[in-house]
């Protein structure tokens, strides 16, 4: 069922909270993100609010929100949060909303009290991932990779969303070093393999949903109505990938190449949130295989996509720059999609999932969401504002990603920072 639009959406709301209402930011009070933050007092729930973080914890003790989602959220894991019914959620944002408007009610004298600094505080995972799979499902990068290594595409990119399931213990919040990894692959121009530093390290520009319940059992499937209501919220996801180990290793799937970070932002934008954002999924052509029938859904059609602007900067010393501009609009498959496809098999998901989209690359030269698909795998090296040059991500880079939701007539929304600062390798012990 669709997320219907109630007044914590409504444009014109504004919050008490001066920097919630600064033109750019993030944390409008029409967003309300989840997270864990740690000023020194303790791991525990928040909610991003301009500059500031609601500390729940307060308010719960306050009496100044109370239920079931609101206990849920309190803790150092937002895990019990996620399995909450999408009603208990919308209760709690409206409640938040409400108590941080500016022509509210509330106890602001307590609220305020509540109030932590957002720079004062680390941000840290929201949950640990109970798995993490990593979809493949823009066609404009599929098409495009396959295009510059000379062959043609596997069929199966149209007709289903390819993934593969990745490892959740090495998923981390933004800011986390990027350490090279060490592995086994085949340096350019040579024909044996050795041992040591990746010497193609790459970022992809990712989008991704955590998931809440209900859950299914193993041996049961999930349509794409269920697979809706299963998304909890959203966050940017960088999957960094170490290019010549992950060639090399590719009999079966990727591995060591994918396994050494997957960076995420902290804040978990509720799909409430993003309601208004949401827009019909990326239409197929007349050559293109009809969606399976388990796959296509008429709401989906009509509203499984979002438009969701991305973008990727790179600082290599002298300041950022931007160097990708896409949309999570333009992927072939939508979330509900990737969801009910990773169920169709009769495997089980878990409160905490996390799945990933792959590289949200567009048809425009701008949207090329990584390295190799900039460079057309290494020919055509990138050249920046100063002059610099990258073909791969060299010790000391830093690489962030940004996203923000818009659509005409609503207050755009923001998810935080998603980066990271490639490190030198660890040497061998």
């Amino acid at each position: 069922m669709p997320i219907e639009l109630n007044a914590t959406h409504d444009p014109a709301r504004r919050s008490w909270v001066g920097s919630a209402n600064a033109s750019g930011t993030e944390f409008p009070i029409q967003n309300l993100p989840f997270g864990v933050f740690d000023e020194g007092k303790g791991a525990r729930g928040g909610v991003a609010l301009g500059d500031r973080i609601i500390d729940l914890s307060a308010l719960l003790a306050a009496g100044l929100i109370s239920g079931p989602a609101a206990e849920a959220a309190c803790g150092a894991t937002l895990l019990p949060l996620f399995a909450q019914p999408r009603r208990a959620m919308s209760e709690l944002r409206a409640a938040l909303s409400d108590l941080y408007r500016a022509d509210g009610e509330g106890d602001r004298r307590a609220a305020e009290t509540a109030l932590v600094p957002m720079a004062e505080a680390d941000l840290l995972m929201p949950a640990k991932p109970a798995a993490f799979t990593d979809f493949c499902t823009s066609a404009d990068h599929i098409l495009r990779m396959a295009a510059n290594g000379g062959r043609a595409p596997q069929p199966a990119w149209a007709t289903l969303p390819v993934a593969y399931n990745g490892r959740a213990s090495s998923v981390a919040a933004s800011g986390t070093p990027v350490i090279r990894p060490v592995g086994q692959f085949v340096p350019r121009g040579a024909e044996r393999m050795v041992v040591g530093p990746e010497p193609m390290l790459d970022f992809e520009l990712e989008f991704g949903a955590w998931l809440g319940g209900p859950v299914n059992h193993l041996g049961e499937s999930v349509d794409m109505a269920r697979a809706d209501e299963m998304l909890f919220g959203c966050c940017l996801v960088n999957d960094w990938s170490a290019r010549a180990i992950q060639f090399y290793e590719m009999l079966l799937g990727p591995h060591l190449g994918k396994s050494f970070l997957t960076t995420i932002s902290p804040w978990v934008v509720t799909m409430e949130a993003l309601a208004p954002f949401r827009v019909p999924g990326r239409g197929r052509t007349a050559e293109q295989p009809e969606v399976p029938a388990y796959l296509n859904d008429p709401f989906d059609r009509a509203s499984g996509g979002l438009n969701v602007e991305l973008t990727a900067e790179i600082d290599t010393g002298s300041g950022p720059a931007t160097i990708v501009h896409t949309n999570v609009a333009e992927l072939f498959w939508t979330l509900a999609q990737m969801v009910t496809h990773q169920a169709s098999g009769g495997a089980p998901l878990e409160t905490g999932d996390l799945i990933a989209t792959g590289t949200v690359s567009g048809a425009a030269d701008e949207a090329r969401a990584c390295l190799v698909e900039i460079t057309k795998l290494g020919q055509e090296p990138l050249t920046l504002p100063d002059g610099t040059k990258r073909v791969i991500l060299e010790d000391g880079d830093t690489l962030t990603l940004r996203g923000k939701a818009t659509a005409e007539g609503y207050v755009p929304i923001g998810f935080g920072p998603c980066s990271g600062t490639v490190m030198p390798a660890r040497a061998a012990s």
